[in-house]
């Protein structure tokens, strides 16, 4: 889902970086590949939030990082998941099914409910 300007809402770009890094370290372009492919291309992601997510992921605690020569043998940060970033990942997980299935079942009401 994308907000009004076009980019992703808030709190949507990390949980989707927790899960791209899920399978092991990937440098940021390659996270930004994996989220492009995985949402058959509805979702991009820029460069300047990217970084500025995945440095403030790290600085939490949730990713580690270290230097490292990318696929076209160039040097690049690569990132990977904590342990805490593993325990988030799973959390941040369950409250977005919560949030989805609440709004989807909103979505599908006919009539108005009363309380």
């Amino acid at each position: 889902m994308l907000d009004p300007d076009g980019g992703l809402l808030r709190g949507t770009l990390d949980l989707l970086i927790l899960k791209a890094l899920s399978w092991g370290p990937r440098h940021g372009y390659a996270v930004a590949e994996w989220v492009r492919t995985a949402t058959d291309e509805h979702l991009l992601v820029e460069e300047g939030p990217l970084y500025t997510a995945l440095h403030r992921l790290e600085k939490q605690g949730w990713l580690t990082s270290e230097w490292g020569y990318s696929e076209n043998n160039r040097k690049a940060r690569f990132y990977q998941l904590s342990r805490s970033g593993r325990q988030q990942l799973r959390a941040e997980t369950s409250a977005w099914e919560k949030y989805v299935a609440s709004v989807t079942r909103a979505l599908a009401m006919t009539a108005p409910r009363t309380a």
